[in-house]
């Protein structure tokens, strides 16, 4: 793990390149890469030129922010006003917003220049990122398995340097999972430290914006830039910086080791988590055994809440104002069905049929309601651990990448991926994904670390402890650096 955007804010501010040449270097990248990838779905490589030359005036005139200049990728459920917005999904084809996410307005004001959206499952519903109306989207490291999802266009974007960094969501691992499978670092910031306005909404209470990025203090200077209170976010809360502050002092710090969350995982993915936490306790970290039984819990209460919130959020798209509308109907009832029945994926199908089932009469008490209770449950016990220890380490996902077309075999076990990152959204917490080893066939284990709502600094220093001392070097899977 190393910094990328440092060198080149650097390179910037010297002279030593423009933003115009950077993004031209990024746009061939893409043009190289992309066609076997398809990582970016939709390109704005004009704007992002015009971008380039507004950002290399910015930087001559002096104190630019630093992430002035620098491309990146954007995934596509995130508005970008005028630009498509798709998420993915044949309903939302040629959507253009008429506005933009507050993560974009604070980044495009920053200077940052958009290369394009990034690929992801249809509506952030999925493991793989396989489930895209514009396809699948490939691990750079080996064609033969998937990206994780559903942010996986952003982390393959960043593992095959096609961009310096990438902006994803995050419902239930959905940056953290492809971090891992990608050999990337991703960040999921607690619920509410980035506003929500402009992400379009899966499962309201547990969405969070996240980073994919190359290095953890990379990770630290995108959320400094995109953090922060949004009276248009009601859920949102004030958020610390997160950069300048990374010491990665870990001396005296407590770190809880819950057996729960190793449950399922395979050998290689256990022991190598278990590798990186006895390097901790080698540098001065205290390591708290226990047991949280709550947490066996959180993956049917959270595809109860996610499903049932989507059943919500996803009722807006009926063919009447926008998007998507089929042809041949006979009513506007029956337009509608035709609509949401051509419109949607299977995928997406499944999940508002299984949430419209706990919020209907005479099962709301029975499954949402119940599924309520858990989660409170969840956040208490969780409450009461972090009064214990400052971080809890686990693995990412319990396996590495999955072959390609595993999950349409295999539905439940690509779901229990999910076992070991939704407690964090549950909860609202915060949590970061870094390279912490291999299995067998080379490809990228995560080691998580998360942290209780609020506490994202510690998290990122936590995590910083290990980019500094270049623990995991051997890790880094990612294709080699060019010169740009």
């Amino acid at each position: 793990m190393k910094s990328v955007l440092l060198p080149l804010a650097s390179a910037l501010r010297s002279g030593e390149i423009t933003s115009v040449s950077l993004t031209e270097k990024y746009i061939a990248r893409i043009e190289e890469k992309n066609p076997q990838i398809n990582a970016f779905i939709h390109n704005c490589f004009d704007y992002a030129l015009e971008s380039a030359e507004r950002a290399d005036k910015l930087i001559k005139g002096g104190n630019a922010p630093i992430l002035a200049g620098i491309p990146f990728g954007i995934k596509d459920n995130i508005c970008t006003k005028g630009l498509p917005t798709t998420c993915c999904s044949r309903i939302l084809e040629n959507f253009k917003p008429i506005y933009d996410a507050a993560a974009w307005e604070k980044l495009k004001a920053a200077g940052a220049v958009l290369l394009g959206k990034t690929n992801m499952d249809e509506f952030a519903m999925g493991s793989t990122g396989e489930r895209s109306v514009y396809g699948p989207c490939v691990n750079p490291l080996n064609g033969e398995k998937v990206t994780g999802g559903s942010s996986g266009g952003s982390a393959a974007a960043v593992c095959a340097r096609m961009a310096p960094y990438a902006i994803g969501s995050d419902t239930g691992g959905s940056v953290r999972q492809p971090a891992s499978f990608c050999g990337v670092v991703g960040f999921k910031p607690s619920y509410g430290a980035v506003s929500r306005y402009g992400l379009i909404a899966y499962g309201s209470s547990l969405d969070c914006i996240g980073t994919l990025t190359s290095s953890v203090s990379d990770a630290a200077i995108v959320f400094d830039g995109i953090r922060g209170r949004d009276d248009r976010d009601r859920t949102s809360i004030p958020s610390p910086t997160g950069k300048k502050e990374l010491k990665g002092d870990i001396k005296g710090l407590k770190i809880g080791v819950a057996e729960e969350l190793f449950e399922g995982c395979s050998s290689e993915v256990a022991d190598a988590v278990k590798e990186a936490v006895k390097l901790y306790e080698s540098a001065g970290a205290k390591i708290i055994k226990m047991s949280i039984p709550a947490l066996t819990l959180a993956l049917p209460a959270y595809y109860i809440i996610a499903c049932a919130e989507a059943s919500s959020n996803l009722g807006r798209y009926d063919g009447i104002r926008y998007g998507y509308r089929a042809s041949g109907y006979s009513g506007v009832d029956d337009m509608v069905i035709k609509t949401r029945s051509q419109g949607f994926g299977d995928e997406v199908k499944k999940r508002i049929m299984l949430g419209t089932y706990v919020l209907s009469s005479g099962y709301f008490d029975a499954y949402y309601k119940k599924a309520c209770i858990v989660r409170n449950n969840i956040k208490a016990e969780l409450e009461k651990v972090f009064g214990q220890c400052d971080v809890l380490f686990a693995p990412t996902a319990p396996k590495t990448a999955f072959p390609r077309g595993y999950a349409s075999t295999n539905p439940l076990e690509t779901y229990s991926a999910d076992m070991c990152t939704v407690p964090v959204n549950i909860a609202g917490l915060s949590a970061i994904s870094i390279p912490c080893g291999a299995d067998k066939e080379g490809m990228p284990i995560g080691l998580q670390i998360i942290g209780a709502r609020g506490a994202d600094l510690t998290v990122l220093d936590c995590a910083y402890f290990a980019e500094r001392e270049n623990a995991f070097a051997h890790c880094d899977k990612g294709e080699d650096d060019y010169e740009l």
